[in-house]
């Protein structure tokens, strides 16, 4: 089969495009022939070893697993002895260690039936983007319906979906993106749009109960100032070293014993009970993944390399 591998840490020059043989599924997994897969930050962090902890889990001089990729949608085409809640030629979506090949292996609970009224191309472009909007607003936002929630990076993959499922989670939403995006955010959902071009949310005076910086580039105490009085900020990304994190976390429960305020950061986990409130919201319409570019599976590289240009309108996926 056909599949994406680097066997050093680096740029997405290190990438190559070989073949490898086909997996066979362990007791509680399942062999899927991929249709689509979705590239996310995590892909480009893996890829370039950034930050350096990540060595810690993929290995110290070079990658253990040298194939890329996190989620993605296909077709089942073997089960492990133990599963028991799929079937061959079942139609599935969710997280993929591996996905950008023809084939690959993935866990039974971290996969769902895929919806029958979206494409593969769409389904793979919602499980890590969509689970860390709806878990960062959900179980770190605490969100209520009635809130006042702001989006920042609201025209990126996760900020597309963090703006619907906020909608469908009964919260005012005001999304924040640059000029070209504000009619995007607006047909997603979004109440009010503010252009931070022109605009700085954290300086105009007005406060929210929920902030969910996809794209957390201002500092900590900016995100606190515009926050109501027991408001949180959920951060996801950003710029700065990991360093930097654990220092602005640190600072941020020192704060929190004065404050009624709250600062956290999210990394997603992809789990079947959230996967399935997904396909549901996918399957009534209340929430649809938003595709800027589609590049096939041996254009990987330039993939990448447009993503982290940071500039992409929704997700980029890769086609087979």
């Amino acid at each position: 089969m056909k599949a994406i591998v680097y066997e050093q840490y680096g740029s997405p020059d290190v990438l190559q495009f070989n073949e490898l043989a086909k997996p066979a599924p362990a007791d509680n997994e399942v062999l899927i022939k991929v249709r689509a897969a979705s590239v996310n930050p995590l892909d480009w962090h893996f890829m370039r070893g950034e930050p350096w902890l990540i060595h810690l889990m993929l290995g110290v001089r070079k990658p253990k697993n040298i194939r890329l990729g996190v989620d993605g949608c296909g077709v089942v085409e073997a089960i492990g002895k133990n599963v028991t809640q799929f079937k061959p030629c079942d139609e599935v979506f969710g997280g993929c260690r591996g996905a950008f090949a023809e084939y690959v292996c993935a866990k039974e609970d971290q996969l769902a039936l895929k919806p029958p009224n979206i494409s593969f191309e769409q389904a793979a472009a919602v499980p890590i983007a969509a689970i860390t909007a709806l878990q960062g607003l959900r179980d770190k936002g605490k969100i209520k319906p009635g809130q006042k929630v702001l989006v920042e990076g609201a025209s990126g993959g996760v900020g597309t979906f963090a703006i619907q499922i906020a909608k469908a989670l009964g919260g005012e939403v005001t999304a924040v993106c640059s000029t070209r995006n504000l009619d995007q955010a607006r047909s997603l959902g979004a109440d009010h749009v503010i252009d931070y071009t022109r605009e700085d949310f954290t300086r105009n005076g007005r406060r929210y109960d929920l902030i969910l910086a996809a794209n957390a580039y201002h500092s900590l105490f900016a995100y606190r100032r515009a926050l109501s009085r027991e408001g949180i900020c959920v951060k996801v990304g950003g710029k700065g070293s990991l360093g930097a994190f654990f220092g602005e976390s640190l600072l941020s429960l020192m704060l929190s014993t004065m404050s009624s305020k709250r600062v956290y950061g999210i990394l997603a986990k992809i789990n079947k009970k959230d996967l399935q409130q997904l396909k549901e919201l996918l399957e009534t319409g209340r929430i649809a993944p938003v595709i800027d570019r589609r590049y096939p599976l041996s254009e990987t590289t330039e993939a990448i390399r447009y993503l982290e240009e940071g500039h992409a309108q929704g997700k980029v996926v890769l086609t087979f």
